[in-house]
Order: C-alpha cells, then sequence, then structure tokens
C-alpha cells in the first residue's frame, strides 16, 4: 500500500502532515469499518498487519505537529494497548506526547525529572536517553544535552543519530573541530550518506570563514576541502540540491581568491587531505556543472515535474537566490 502515512515522518511536508492529521478524527473512529472503506481504513480495521502500527505512529506524529493532541493521545493509547507501558519505543513517545502538551517550563521540569529516574533504573532505555537530551535542548540547556549525548555514546558508541545530534549541538556552540569529528563518527557507520557529506563541507567551510582571515593562504585550503565535501555528496546522489548549492558557492569563493594571494609553498597549501589546491580551470568546469544543475532542479521542481517533488521549498527559494545573485554579478 503506498500512503504518506508509511514514509519517515521527517521527510512530510508541514501541508502533508496538516492533511493526514485531519484525518485522524476518521482513522481513529470505531473499530468496526464504514461501508465505504478507503485503502487506508481498510489496512487499519482488518487483522494487523506489519504496516498497522507504522500508520499509527505516524499519524501520532503528525497530529503533534499540527497540535491536534486529543488525537494524538488516541494514538498513543492505541499503540500502549497494543505494545505495553513497559516497551521502550512506546515510553519514548509518550514522552514525546507529555513535552508537547506541557503547559509551561515547571511542566518540563517534571518530566525532565521522570526521565532521570527511569534511566536511573535502566541507563540503556534509549528511547528515553534521546528524549532527554532533545528536552534539555528544547529548554536551551546545550551544555547539559551535550553531557548527556556523550554519556548516550558510551553506551552505545554505533548509534550514528546520536553522533549527528551531538555534532549539531558543538556547532551551536561555535566548537567546529568537535562537531567535524562527531560527524566523521557518523561517516565511520554511515560511509555513504550524502546528507552528511554535505553537512561535513558546510561545517569545514563555516570553520574556515570564522576562523580565516580573508587574506590568509589557508583560506584556499579550507575551502577547498570544504569542496570536496560536497563533491563527494553529489557523487553520492545525483540531485542533491544542498550538495550543488555548496559547490556552486565554494567554488565561487575560490575562483574570487586572487591567484597572487594564494601564491605560497604547496606544503602549507595542501589540504587537510594532502592533495594540492584545485586547478583554476578545474574550479570553471565545476561551478558551471554546479550551476546547470542548480538551475535544472529549480525549474523543474518549481514546474512540479513528477520525479521532482522532493525538495523543501525553502531550499529551491535559497538555490534560486543564489543563482539571481551569481548572475547579477556576470551581468555586472
Amino acid at each position: 500500500m503506498s500512503t504518506p502515512l508509511l514514509h519517515p515522518p521527517a521527510h512530510l511536508s508541514p501541508s502533508m502532515a496538516l492533511r493526514l492529521s485531519q484525518q485522524a478524527p476518521l482513522l481513529l473512529q470505531s473499530s468496526a469499518p464504514p461501508s465505504k472503506s478507503s485503502q487506508l481504513l481498510t489496512q487499519l480495521y482488518n487483522a494487523e498487519s506489519s504496516d498497522t502500527w507504522t500508520i499509527y505512529q505516524n499519524l501520532f506524529l503528525s497530529c503533534l505537529r499540527t497540535r491536534d493532541d486529543k488525537s494524538a493521545g488516541l494514538c498513543l493509547a492505541r499503540l500502549t494497548d497494543r505494545f505495553g507501558e513497559t516497551n521502550e519505543h512506546v515510553m519514548g513517545l509518550k514522552g514525546m506526547y507529555d513535552e508537547a502538551v506541557a503547559e509551561d517550563d515547571a511542566s518540563l521540569g517534571r518530566i525532565l525529572h521522570e526521565y532521570e529516574s527511569l534511566l536511573e533504573e535502566d541507563p540503556t532505555n534509549m528511547a528515553i536517553a534521546k528524549r532527554r537530551v532533545a528536552l534539555l535542548r528544547s529548554m536551551s540547556r546545550p551544555s547539559q544535552a551535550i553531557a548527556a549525548l556523550v554519556d548516550l555514546l558510551e553506551t552505545s558508541p554505533t548509534d550514528a543519530e546520536a553522533w549527528s545530534e551531538l555534532s549539531d549541538l558543538y556547532f551551536s556552540q561555535g566548537l567546529h573541530q568537535q562537531a567535524i569529528f562527531s560527524l566523521e563518527e557518523v561517516l565511520l557507520i554511515t560511509p555513504n550518506a550524502w546528507n552528511i557529506h554535505a553537512r561535513m563541507g558546510e561545517i569545514v567551510y563555516a570553520s574556515t570563514s570564522a576562523t580565516t582571515p580573508a587574506n590568509d593562504a589557508n583560506l584556499e585550503r579550507g575551502l577547498a576541502d570544504s569542496m570536496r565535501w560536497f563533491c563527494r555528496s553529489i557523487e553520492l546522489c545525483d540531485d542533491f540540491l544542498r550538495g550543488y548549492y555548496g559547490l556552486k558557492l565554494i567554488t565561487g569563493r575560490l575562483l574570487s581568491i586572487p591567484s597572487q594571494a594564494s601564491k605560497t609553498s604547496s606544503v602549507v597549501r595542501a589540504g587537510s587531505d594532502g592533495l594540492p589546491p584545485p586547478l583554476r580551470a578545474d574550479l570553471q568546469k565545476l561551478n558551471l556543472r554546479a550551476t546547470a544543475k542548480l538551475t535544472e532542479i529549480v525549474r523543474r521542481a518549481s514546474a512540479g515535474e513528477p520525479g521532482w517533488d522532493g525538495y523543501a521549498q525553502a531550499e529551491l527559494i535559497a538555490a534560486r537566490e543564489l543563482l539571481d545573485r551569481d548572475q547579477q554579478q556576470v551581468d555586472r
């Protein structure tokens, strides 16, 4: 069966989440199916299948996103009846629900205390450990969230999601090298994750821009390192917008560096991987390739062509602005 409720919840747009949550009252009515059941209703009302509880969980998450707390509570109740209150995944969903309906900081503090009590009983409860990290972060306690993630990773050192979250927390605190180290751990676990390669390029770029003066020869080295991460991301996924966006941005900056400003020894100019800086002709080719691909993605996605509907609107707008800015510079 093909339905958005079987897709990962994070991939659903806000408009799609709203449409799904609006179906909740119908889907959660009495267990007797209506006379004319839709395929989705039939899936829920008939004998239990592997998709049934995925649908309930994703409907629960969509309802939380749209503040339909009543329907979310009904979904959670059915999941609890099926799997039990002591199921770790159900405990995590319950924590998410409690956080969503909390009315003030005091309520959130009580939820945090409950998480800590549960973890004292079972430190290996990953669902609760991750909810604790998420809650600490939402309460603007990044240092405690980092410490909690470090503790979690001591228990589960191959948790790519936890390493990625730790990297994001470090980055939010300006700790770029720690953020890069954490993403390197993610790539050891999932080496072909093109989004992580692009994220690494973004962090290296941000770190280079924040710590390297404009006239420093090491600027070119850092930008070249960032460019290689973006190149790897689009090598793994040919239609990855963020990869092409980063590639165009970085190659544009590298091309803007005067050649005389980078006349230094090959040892200093070599990247962190020991590779020499890219040739200007190669940079121009990469920039043209990124421009052409970004133009195609923006054009086809904006036109709603089949197979080109998975891009976030904000990313399409940013890509269009980058292309327009580049065109204005050419016109001048």
